[in-house]
């Protein structure tokens, strides 16, 4: 199964992510969004199939998309695309691709209805929140 993650390795749900893909058994192949940037039909596609739209997949939070005025509901979906394709860090993360769908992660723990088998428990976030128990049961 090939897996694919849009990462931020400086974002912590991101970090969570990668970690329970990793920890499924998977080796997904990581795509440093920051560094590579995006392209409009590659976001096109990511949303679509993600069923998201630019407005949803905006990070406002420790973002500036505040300061670029793209949080004023009027801006279009075209402007949006535009300010994301110039500054990557506005698009939400991670985005992450497997043959069971498009998900952006957040929570990280999103990601397990992507994985074909869950990781072993106890599994927990950088935070210690417990996500699998120990008898690898999914909590919530």
């Amino acid at each position: 199964m090939t897996i694919v993650i849009h990462h931020n390795p400086d974002c912590g749900t991101s970090r969570n992510v990668l970690d329970i893909i990793r920890k499924s058994g998977e080796e997904p192949v990581v795509i440093e969004y920051l560094k590579e940037g995006w392209t409009r039909p590659q976001l096109l596609a990511l949303f679509a199939a993600a069923d998201l739209t630019p407005r949803e997949a905006l990070r406002v939070s420790k973002s500036p998309a505040a300061e670029l005025g793209l949080t004023d509901p009027a801006v279009s979906d075209d402007d949006l695309l535009d300010a994301m394709l110039e500054h990557p860090v506005l698009v939400n993360r991670p985005i992450v691709c497997s043959p069971k769908g498009v998900r952006l992660c957040r929570p990280s723990e999103t990601v397990l209805d992507l994985l074909e088998k869950l990781p072993p428990g106890p599994l927990h976030k950088e935070d210690g929140e417990l996500i699998i128990d120990a008898e690898g049961n999914r909590i919530a």
